[in-house]
């Protein structure tokens, strides 16, 4: 794992300052501790850090083919580098390393930008052909790497796998997308490819990205989708069977390793279902790393201890106080833009943990997105039957109307007795499913935002975030809808986020076996009725674990990885909340309505409401303000230290 960065000049051979080029790449240091590389000649400057994980001793980077007339930075891993070998070598390309980064300059040499159709992996990288004066910058197919862009008003184009090393650079404008914003309230995070700054942008998954030396226009290039065709009609037993084969392969691939290996043990079904796969594929004990919690409602503690010794692994946990919220500057500067995803604390905690004792760790993220487990998801599809029994000429009048004149139904069947479900009745699969995930709804961001923050958006809606990704989707299978929906979206701009920053800031690489892309076209192929069936979320991925989890574990609630904020911010986050929410910082953008702030604070403390959800996310707007637009550019290696120095 590594963090890559890099100047190019789209318009000519402009020489590239080495010392701006070197402060881009320290920025990163944290991605990387072991090692730091520099390529730079006439127009072009490519920077790396190294976190070294296969190929110890000679996989240093940047790395070029034979006469050095290719060069890579690489961040991420090729998990069938191994495969492409002598497929390259047959095609009669040198290899001087035992790395899957030098798979990447051979493959360019052999495919061109048709190579990372030939990746399985997860990967950001940007290669420089001085042949064709040609950069190509390129994507995982679901993102679990990140990758930003700019391109200056002089032609310079800059790149990197964190924002701050764009910021590091000193030309990037700090100027607020006021767009970004209106996503950032509604999701938590900037989808997709915005970000919280104009000029810059993020490369979507399954993109690549082009430049060609005095052609400055160009455009990020799909060369991957994910298509739901819902066409398999293998039998339950079948179904089982192949899942423990993609899964064994994908698990497999990913403890390919030269450092300490082990994975996260939350107690849940996805993480559970990874180690035990793994203590099958691993000759010794697997390294577990889990976090309990002093506060019983949050903690699974005991879930996975029943997983590690059922499995006998090296099992590793720790006690976080559930008082722990420290972390709120911290994070507002590892992050570089605006994130609202409250698990963010206990991923960073036991990310911290699982470096203690390993280098690379695998995890169970993608497993919702993938089998079907969310609890919305079930939800969803219940609303989901209802609206399909009236048009939507019908509905949209009745439910609006009891929507809002029934803030509280007790006399209506138990499903109806939430206003948000009336609501949701009201509006199209589509328009339900983005309210339902939306942390402050279409009503709450009209009275938060004043009149100028609306004449800046000018009538822009994150709903159209969805839209445009649901009019991509080629399906018109419920479940297979919202579950494209969250891949684009969720996955990649809250879940990969999140645990690439988390883990990135104690220079740990996390694996994502559930992300495997060939397994997740396979589930695609799947009926939805092997996904989500009745009540029951992840029915086959259960199904298939029942020889190896114990039942509590596969059919117990949910519980997931929170923390207690509606407490925090009635107890010992009291003031701190109402100084940040009422406080000059905010008030200075002129965006937001003052009265409206006071009324959730006033609201969430006296007990009347529970607006945790929105104060968090207004509190770490208001932390990103202070800690990253306000901060000084001149210093970004202090900015990283103090974001890692320990809590």
């Amino acid at each position: 794992m590594c963090g890559i960065t890099g100047i190019f000049d789209t318009r000519g051979r402009r020489d590239i300052d080495r010392a701006v080029l070197m402060r881009m790449n320290e920025s990163q240091h944290h991605r990387g501790p072991d090692e730091s590389g520099l390529h730079v000649e006439p127009g072009v400057g490519l920077g790396h850090r190294r976190l070294s994980i296969i190929d110890l001793s000679t996989g240093q980077q940047p790395l070029y083919n034979e006469d050095q007339s290719v060069c890579v930075v690489f961040n991420g891993e090729i998990y069938n580098y191994q495969e492409l070998i002598p497929e390259l070598l047959a095609l009669g390309h040198v290899f001087h390393t035992r790395s899957d980064t030098e798979v990447i300059v051979h493959a360019w040499e052999a495919w061109g930008g048709d190579c990372v159709q030939r990746f399985r992996g997860m990967f950001a990288f940007a290669l420089w052909d001085r042949n064709r004066e040609t950069l190509f910058l390129a994507r995982d197919r679901l993102a679990v790497k990140p990758l930003y862009y700019a391109l200056l008003p002089d032609g310079i184009l800059l790149f990197g796998s964190e924002l701050k090393s764009l910021l590091a650079h000193g030309a990037l404008a700090r100027d607020i997308d006021p767009l970004a914003v209106e996503e950032y309230f509604a999701l938590g995070y900037v989808a997709e490819p915005r970000t919280i700054f104009r000029q810059a942008r993020k490369l979507p998954p399954g993109h690549t990205l082009t430049l060609r030396r005095g052609i400055p226009v160009a455009h990020p290039k799909e060369y991957w989708d994910l298509r739901f065709s819902l066409d398999n009609q293998c039998s339950m037993e079948a179904a089982c069977a192949q899942l423990d084969d993609k899964l064994s392969e994908s698990i497999r691939l990913r403890m390919i390793s030269e450092v300490p290996l082990g994975a996260f043990l939350s107690g849940g079904v996805d993480s559970s279902a990874v180690v035990a796969l793994m203590a099958g594929l691993s000759a010794g004990p697997v390294n577990t790393c889990s976090i309990a919690f002093d506060d019983p409602a949050f903690n699974e503690a005991e879930f996975a201890q029943t997983i590690a010794s059922r499995y006998q692994t090296n099992h590793h946990s720790e006690l976080v106080a559930s008082d722990d919220f420290d972390l709120i500057d911290t994070l507002a500067r590892l992050y570089d833009e605006p994130y609202a995803d409250s698990s963010a604390i206990p991923t960073y905690r036991v990310c911290q943990l699982a470096r203690k004792h390993v280098t690379v760790a695998l995890s169970g993220d993608g497993g919702d997105e993938t089998f079907g487990g969310y609890r919305r998801y079930r939800l969803h599809l219940m609303e989901e039957r209802l609206r399909s029994a009236m048009p939507h000429s019908v509905r949209r009048p009745l439910f609006g109307l009891l929507g809002r004149v029934y803030p509280k139904a007790d006399w209506a069947p138990r499903m109806f007795r939430a206003k948000t479900t009336f609501q949701g009745m009201g509006r199209t699969s589509v328009e339900a499913y983005f309210h339902s995930v939306s942390i402050l709804r279409g009503p709450m961001r009209s009275e938060l935002f004043t009149d100028r923050f609306r004449r800046e958006i000018d009538g822009y809606s994150a709903e159209d975030v969805f839209r445009y990704h649901a009019g991509r989707a080629d399906t018109d299978d419920p479940l297979a809808m919202i579950q494209y929906l969250d891949l684009k979206t969720y996955l990649v701009g809250d879940i990969n986020t999140k645990v690439d920053r988390a883990s990135m800031a104690h220079s740990l690489e996390v694996r994502e076996p559930l992300m495997d892309h060939p397994l997740v076209e396979w589930m695609a192929t799947l009926p939805s009725s092997l996904k989500v069936r009745g009540r029951e979320g992840k029915f086959l991925l259960k199904k298939a674990m029942e020889l190896r989890l114990p039942q509590d574990i596969l059919y117990r609630p949910k519980m997931g990885f929170a923390v207690p904020l509606a407490r925090w911010f009635r107890g010992p986050l009291r003031e701190r909340v109402r100084q940040a929410v009422l406080g000059p910082r905010l008030a200075a953008t002129g965006w937001f309505n003052q009265d409206y702030l006071r009324h959730l604070v006033d609201a969430h403390q006296s007990g009347a409401s529970d607006y945790s959800s929105p104060l968090w996310t207004v509190l770490m707007f208001e932390a990103f303000l202070r800690n990253v637009l306000d901060a000084q550019p001149t210093d970004p290696v202090a900015m990283v230290a103090a974001a890692q120095a320990p809590r």
